[in-house]
């Protein structure tokens, strides 16, 4: 940690990063967890090495950086690591409920108590009103729900799908207030993806099914969205100063599997790097055989459940700068730039 002269007026906001593998930057290289992308060729196009990252180069997070003047985020957990600009406490496979992926993630609650840490060691190295003021201008994203919803990884069976729904919602909800007791103010947070379009499906659907898509929690995600739209819209109701922006992801990702070609991808179907049909089986890279394309830009995917670099890209300049009806109420440019109470 840097002394307070560190953290003066003229520092750009900071940005603090929550959720799972489309944010983690690495967090799961440093505990003992089967659910890590430490190997090539992960990390191939922009980094050319294997950060951790779920992708061949860059993830959301890290353009997000980029566009808000910042340097990337550093993993909570990488060594010796400064809180200047932000903490990224993603984890790869991490849900909102605890019991998802357990002991092989940081989950929500964990990653909460991690900021937690944070914040005390900040209000002790800046004093409580500095570190008020610079927890209060930072914003703070989040991609979190997919992996809750998913029978390999969660008892989504012993409730109702709304009831489930309710629990994935409310800690989430918990979370952000948790944040906001520590002087978070400004949100940003993307809706659940459709999942059944992706590789990883459309491989398991393939046999005599021509690979079409399939997403047995279909119901059970637009259910979340819905819950999750009217929870910030309550929130900012109910707490003075919270502001949010929230990305149609569902959506924004649909357009790009349904017409690659209009955001210039060539395949939305095939992933860029895995096995099996529409190399949508096993893994990439590591001890798993795989297939690897010539040019991951043409491919709306990178491994069989993740996107790549170039698709990570525009989604990060849509949440960055895009509107309504994809984004709402601010933008994340515009949500940078507010000035928190």
């Amino acid at each position: 940690m840097k002394t307070k002269n560190s953290f003066g007026e003229k520092n750009p906001t900071s940005l603090f990063i929550f959720g799972d593998s489309l944010y983690d930057a690495g967090n799961n290289n440093y505990f003992l967890t089967p659910l890590r992308v430490n190997h090539w060729p992960y990390g191939e196009t922009y980094f050319h090495f294997p950060t951790g990252r779920t992708s061949n180069g860059r993830l959301i997070p890290d353009f997000i950086a980029e566009y808000a003047k910042l340097p990337l985020i550093p993993p909570c957990l990488q060594p010796g690591i400064s809180y200047n600009y932000g903490v990224n406490f993603a984890s790869l496979g991490a849900g909102a409920l605890q019991e998802t992926n357990k002991g092989s993630v940081i989950s929500l609650n964990i990653q909460l108590s991690y900021f937690k840490n944070v914040e005390k060691n900040l209000r002790h190295k800046l004093g409580g009103e500095e570190a008020k003021r610079f927890l209060s201008k930072a914003v703070y994203i989040f991609s979190i729900g997919t992996n809750d919803y998913n029978s390999k990884t969660t008892p989504i069976p012993f409730h109702s799908q709304e009831e489930y729904v309710g629990m994935v919602i409310g800690n989430l909800t918990n979370v952000i207030k948790g944040i906001y007791n520590k002087g978070g103010r400004k949100f940003g947070i993307l809706n659940l993806v459709a999942k059944g379009c992706f590789p990883v499906a459309r491989a398991l659907r393939s046999a005599g099914s021509e690979g079409s898509c399939m997403d047995e929690f279909s119901t059970a995600r637009k259910l979340h969205n819905t819950a999750l739209s009217k929870v910030l819209v309550e929130l900012e109701r109910q707490l003075k100063g919270f502001k949010y922006s929230e990305t149609d992801f569902y959506t924004a990702f649909s357009e790009r599997i349904n017409n690659p070609s209009k955001y210039g991808f060539k395949e939305a179907k095939t992933a860029c790097c895995g096995s099996g049909p529409y190399r949508g089986l096993g893994g990439c890279g590591g001890n798993n055989k795989y297939e690897l394309c010539d040019t991951p830009d043409d491919y709306l995917f990178f491994d069989p459940a993740h996107p790549s670099e170039k698709a990570n890209e525009q989604f990060a300049k849509l949440m960055w700068s895009g509107n309504s009806p994809l984004i709402w109420p601010y933008n994340l440019k515009t949500l940078f730039e507010l000035q928190t109470q």
